[in-house]
């Protein structure tokens, strides 16, 4: 028999976010606190303040490392929210987070440049364009409040559109191509604008402009998203195509979404948007140890030490079956 060796699993870039780096070893939680009473995930809806504390206080107690506070629900289906109401509900929160919890990395989700420049007081760490720059000027903000910024893809789509009828051509990897071509390119156009490599996050974004064969196919293509150079960001907590995959609804999606973690995972992306922190956060811990980059935080059985201490117990050493 030869020699074996691991597999040659892809190691994302290393993120930096205030100070604190994010690589295979420790993979990042975003945590989602939705300032909306319209999220198509009932769990997180938070558009009272109080409301919103506790679940930033519970996302932190579970492990969040990251927490991605937005003020408009993503699809068409929501209520209209202008640019003024946006910032009401998102800067009085960030203020609150900062002062509450001087370093955890803050992420605003918004599309308009408009709310990030309100929220530059607060302490922004990051800038989650959602809608793959439409606003042209969001970048070019995010770099002059020295925060980092998310590069998505959309399929074109405006903000608030959902997908119908997407194609990307007869070949189903032609939607890998497109992903690869606008997220590079994404890329490219934050580093010109003043952004280091290390603060741009690139994000797949499954569901938008994508029908559910489409996120399957980018998902199953995440170690090509990570070669791209850029730390990766996956957004699939909850989404349809967990739910059309299962035939299952929001509220029953949480071990899809956990098995589409720990393929991304061990494909190399480093960032994981999720409504469910503590389990998220367990899976991350647990793929990175199999992958070898985080040691375990134990690694007593079967040693003499192991013996000892079920003696002293009054178990006989065995197996646990």
């Amino acid at each position: 028999m030869g020699s074996l060796s691991p597999l040659d699993l892809p190691r994302p870039p290393t993120l930096v976010l205030r100070g604190q780096r994010f690589d295979a070893g420790r993979p990042a939680v975003m945590a989602i606190v939705n300032r909306t009473p319209d999220s198509f995930f009932s769990g997180n809806r938070h558009p009272d303040l109080d409301s919103a504390k506790m679940a930033l206080e519970q996302a932190i107690a579970d492990g969040a490392d990251i927490i991605d506070v937005g003020g408009v629900r993503a699809g068409q289906d929501g209520e209209p929210v202008d640019t003024t109401e946006e910032i009401s509900r998102v800067v009085p929160f960030l203020e609150y987070a900062r002062t509450a919890y001087p370093d955890v990395v803050l992420s605003l989700d918004t599309w308009r440049a408009d709310v990030a420049r309100a929220a530059a007081g607060a302490g922004v760490d990051l800038v989650n364009d959602t809608w793959a720059g439409h606003d042209r000027d969001l970048v070019g903000v995010a770099a002059q409040i020295g925060a980092g910024y998310v590069v998505s893809h959309t399929g074109g789509l405006p903000p608030r559109t959902d997908p119908v009828d997407m194609t990307y051509g007869h070949d189903p990897l032609d939607v890998v191509v497109d992903v690869l071509r606008t997220l590079g390119r994404g890329a490219a156009i934050a580093e010109q604008c003043g952004i280091p490599p290390e603060r741009i996050l690139i994000d797949p974004t499954l569901d938008f402009g994508k029908t559910t064969v489409h996120s399957l196919e980018v998902l199953r293509h995440t170690a090509d998203v990570a070669s791209l150079g850029f730390p990766v960001l996956q957004a699939m907590s909850r989404k349809d195509f967990v739910g059309e995959s299962l035939d299952l609804p929001p509220e029953e999606r949480l071990e899809g979404s956990l098995a589409a973690t720990a393929v991304a995972a061990w494909l190399g992306a480093a960032v994981f948007r999720s409504h469910d922190v503590r389990a998220t956060r367990r899976v991350l811990d647990m793929v990175a140890t199999i992958r070898g980059d985080r040691a375990p935080v134990r690694a007593d059985r079967g040693t003499r030490a192991t013996r000892a201490t079920r003696a002293t117990r009054g178990k006989a050493p065995g197996p646990d079956l």
